[in-house]
């Protein structure tokens, strides 16, 4: 047997067409957190690096999720991610006194609470499902635009980003940024308002 016949072969991946549908959303300046829940109602919490408990806390998400586990449980099996943010955490958002919230990445999974769930890829019989509703104490990051991409309309809804303000914190006139999910590559690209050709230690330079 030839040495060639016995490596393992690989095939080249699919390439997605780029003219199909993204989702733009408001990036949070706050801070990665994510919740775990196993099979078994396992449940932990995690920073982007690493995972943390109440006492080994970061901006003190884990102790928060904790004593929400019952309705957070509810979110059901898997990984969770979103970004908490607000007061004392990076821009702050014009939050005080402790205010802080967990808003979720996955908008077309998720409906908010009290909100009507729609079909989350109605042109795409594959990937449709009926939207979840989240619990009471989880948010959502706010969808800017839906459509067919083109790199035109990431520059118009940065720009209106900028003109008028965060979504997530009305009448906060220094939002960061969007972040534009390509939903049929399954990829996300992030584009800042201010030094987006720097790397995040430079962003975070401004901040301090």
């Amino acid at each position: 047997m030839n040495d060639e016949t016995q490596v393992e072969f690989q095939k080249f991946p699919k390439i997605a067409r780029l003219s199909r549908e993204a989702v733009i959303t408001e990036k949070i300046d706050g801070t990665n957190a994510s919740i775990y829940i196993g099979k078994n109602e396992e449940f932990l919490t995690g920073s982007r690096t690493r995972w943390i408990t109440p006492e080994t806390d970061n901006f003190g998400f884990s102790r928060w999720a904790h004593e929400h586990k019952e309705e957070l449980l509810t979110l059901g099996p898997g990984h969770h991610f979103g970004e908490w943010w607000g007061s004392k955490i990076q821009r702050r958002y014009g939050l005080q006194n402790g205010e802080r919230h967990f808003s979720m990445f996955n908008v077309l999974r998720w409906c908010l609470h009290g909100n009507k769930p729609e079909h989350s890829a109605p042109d795409n019989p594959q990937e449709d499902r009926v939207q979840d509703v989240l619990p009471s104490c989880v948010g959502l990051v706010p969808v800017l635009w839906i459509g067919c991409f083109n790199s035109r309309i990431v520059d118009e809804v940065l720009g209106e980003l900028q003109r008028n303000g965060s979504h997530a914190a009305p009448g906060f006139m220094k939002p960061e940024g969007v972040v534009i999910y390509h939903t049929a590559g399954h990829i996300c690209f992030k584009k800042t308002i201010e030094n987006d050709k720097d790397g995040k230690s430079r962003n975070m330079e401004t901040l301090k």
